[in-house]
């Protein structure tokens, strides 16, 4: 359904030490062809979903939406945590630490973060099982 997501970063190099460690978490490396100013993430075009981050069009600073949060897929309870740790030692704030919620499902196993420019952020395991989680 999705091609890609582009949100804005004022400070470009903070922004790609961020993402760079919470995708590394992840397993995903940044894309090659990125143009100057422009990084991204994930899968190329004809290949799957990706994640970018650039200076906004209209030169306005960047602001995150209210109500809007990109969750990214994790294949383990530990990716998530890693996520949440490399978010936060990255210049991430906690929105929520890694584990599960009473208002989610017993194996939805997710972290919540803000990026340094406030974007909301969550890394989910949708098929997590406490005995199979070696913490």
């Amino acid at each position: 359904m999705l091609l890609y997501t582009t949100v804005g970063a004022d400070d470009f190099n903070s922004a790609v030490r961020f993402y760079d460690a919470i995708f590394d978490a992840l397993g995903q490396d940044r894309l090659p062809d990125a143009s100057e100013g422009w990084a991204g993430w994930g899968k190329p075009y004809d290949s799957g979903f990706s994640f970018w981050i650039c200076p906004p069009f209209d030169s306005a600073p960047a602001k995150p939406g209210n109500g809007v949060m990109f969750a990214f897929r994790a294949t383990s309870a530990a990716e998530v945590r890693a996520f949440h740790a490399a978010g936060i030692a990255h210049g991430g704030q906690d929105e929520g630490p890694p584990g599960i919620r009473d208002y989610y499902e017993p194996d939805f196993y997710v972290a919540y973060l803000r990026d340094p420019h406030g974007n909301k952020l969550a890394a989910v395991f949708h098929r997590y099982d406490p005995a199979k989680d070696h913490l």
